[in-house]
């Protein structure tokens, strides 16, 4: 299914994952998803990101995505390493195009009016907000959604389990997207577990 609100509505936070070692995938997804997060995001920004993406695809209920796709050869990288969604901090026409020809869910990254329009003239109508809180927060968000009704979107970037249930509670917003539940270094999966429990329970 190319529509992308089915990952959105999986829950009300989207892990957004760094990971620098392999071995730290599958007990990071388990802990995420038996928190109640099942919809995680692995950024392309390291480079084990796709063997990541391959380790967690393994994990029971783990619905697993990759993030920082920036062109159509990242896409059918992360397409071959499994990846069920995929998420960009931006739009190009060419990405678009790319990811609505595989078939795949996409939320494209979005900060101005202007990055809607690109989208809804290639068919898309769910979207990133990127970054978040740099781009102006919730009034930004709020003034640009308002004239496009049909768009939904994820806000990504510098969003913290205080200020969620805020953006939550936006009309436009279905879920947002956040890594303050998997701090750096050797996974504790306990305290992973409990954040995203935290995370899971939050709404606007």
């Amino acid at each position: 299914m190319s529509n992308p609100e089915a990952v959105m509505k999986l829950a009300p936070v989207i892990p957004v994952l760094v990971i620098n070692d392999v071995a730290y995938a599958v007990p990071i997804a388990q802990a995420l998803v038996a928190g109640g997060l099942p919809a995680l995001e692995v950024t392309l920004r390291t480079p084990c990101a796709l063997d990541v993406i391959r380790a967690m695809k393994q994990v029971p209920g783990a619905v697993v995505g990759a993030g920082t796709v920036l062109n159509p050869r990242d896409l059918d990288a992360a397409l071959e390493a499994g990846a069920e969604f995929i998420v960009s901090p931006g739009l190009t026409a060419d990405l678009g195009k790319a990811a609505i020809a595989a078939g795949v869910p996409f939320l494209p990254g979005t900060a101005n009016a202007s990055d809607i329009m690109l989208g809804l003239d290639l068919g898309l109508t769910r979207f990133k907000f990127f970054p978040a809180e740099a781009s102006g927060g919730i009034k930004a968000l709020s003034a640009i959604a308002a004239p496009f009704g049909m768009a939904k979107f994820c806000p990504t970037g510098g969003i913290t389990p205080e200020t969620a249930p805020n953006w939550l509670a936006l009309d436009a917003v279905l879920c947002v997207g956040g890594s303050w539940m998997i701090p750096k270094g050797e996974p504790d999966v306990a305290k992973i577990e409990a954040a995203a429990r935290q995370a899971a329970g939050l709404r606007g």
